[in-house]
């Protein structure tokens, strides 16, 4: 299993600036543009509102 570090670094180098979709369980799916990824958090930008995301809660992620 992946630890926030490395997700941190996938995150960082491959979607930094995508659309991405991000999957954390049961109905909890989010959606936007990857703004920032720092200290084991994921922060998404959509519609000009900000969620960010614990990586370790990260099940999927997926391009959109």
């Amino acid at each position: 299993m992946l630890r926030c570090k490395e997700v941190q670094s996938f995150i960082v180098e491959h979607l930094l600036g995508e659309v991405v979709d991000i999957y954390c369980g049961g109905p909890d799916v989010f959606n936007g543009k990857v703004e920032a990824c720092a200290d084991n958090v994921l922060t998404l930008e959509h519609n000009e509102k900000y969620t960010h995301i614990a990586i370790d809660k990260i099940i999927a992620i997926w391009r959109t």
